[in-house]
């Protein structure tokens, strides 16, 4: 009955496709479609930290060579920053695929470490970067309770910090709390991967050398590059190569650099290599992708 009542309320807000930020800091409701009986590869994207509840719908991401399914009445949870691509069965104008979305807050973990001390019972292996489940009850409920907030924005300032509040500390209680709890422990290797994540966000630009992120993280090499693939699916360099061109796409879509100027900026010396790296990821040329997207955000 809540998750209908919860489509209702987001059919009425969203007549068309799209994604629709709202007044509520770090949280988004989303549509979108397909012809009948097809499959769509949404976009090659960088996921957030977040929780995403599947209202209606169903969708699959890749990351690396490992493939998610979720439907409607799962969630997902990426605990860290990483690449995927996105397909979606079956979404018409008639039932589109509808999900709400939540970033992670890791400075609200740890404040609820600090006032649950009872919770905080780290993880030690690594964990995968998308994790997906069932959707608890209460789960639902907080997301309902927020979603119903923005009819009453009078009230998000006071109200909706307490229900994030609340929906964190769900997670943490829940099946992959430990994931979650053991991003924010320094002993942890989940914590090393995710700060070595955090480096090549920055770095990316510049050439980089595997012992020299293994001793960051101090891990063996070894190690390093066992933990690093079981979170992200890729191997650093991988990793590297696409944040060099998912930064690329962004430039050339936001900042309406040339592919050249683009695949400078990002560290590509060749622009041959650059063309061909894309076209393998985006399966398009950086033209033909651009003018895509484009058009898309104009219909939208």
């Amino acid at each position: 009955m809540l998750k209908k009542e919860i489509k209702k309320i987001m059919l009425k807000r969203m007549p068309t496709v799209g994604d629709y930020p709202t007044q509520i800091k770090n949280f988004g409701i989303y549509r979108r479609e397909v012809g009948k009986n097809k499959d769509i590869c949404l976009e090659n994207c960088f996921y957030h930290p977040m929780i995403t509840m599947i209202i209606q719908g169903e969708k699959s991401s890749l990351l690396g060579t490992k493939r998610y399914h979720y439907k409607q009445g799962d969630y997902l949870i990426t605990s860290i920053d990483i690449p995927t691509i996105n397909t979606i069965k079956n979404a018409t104008t008639n039932a589109p695929f509808l999900s709400l979305s939540l970033l992670i807050d890791n400075k609200l973990i740890k404040e609820l470490l600090i006032e649950y001390p009872e919770l905080n019972k780290p993880w030690q292996q690594s964990f995968n970067g998308i994790i997906v489940s069932k959707a608890e009850d209460d789960l639902i409920n907080a997301f309902y309770r927020l979603l119903k907030l923005l009819d009453k924005p009078e009230q998000i300032s006071v109200l909706a910090p307490l229900i994030i509040k609340e929906i964190h500390y769900l997670l943490l209680i829940g099946p992959f709390g430990e994931a979650l709890i053991s991003i924010c422990m320094p002993e942890t290797r989940s914590y090393r991967i995710a700060n070595t994540i955090d480096w090549l966000k920055e770095h990316f630009r510049e050439p980089i050398k595997m012992e020299q992120l293994a001793n960051q993280a101090n891990m063996s090499l070894s190690s390093f590059y066992r933990h690093f693939k079981k979170v992200t699916s890729l191997s650093p360099l991988q990793f590297q190569k696409q944040l060099r061109l998912h930064e690329a796409r962004r430039l050339m879509v936001s900042e309406n650099m040339t592919a050249i100027q683009a695949s400078l900026k990002v560290g590509y010396e060749s622009a041959t290599q650059f063309n061909r790296e894309y076209k393998n990821l985006f399966n398009q040329t950086p033209l033909q992708d651009v003018l895509k997207i484009r058009k898309g955000y104009k219909r939208i």
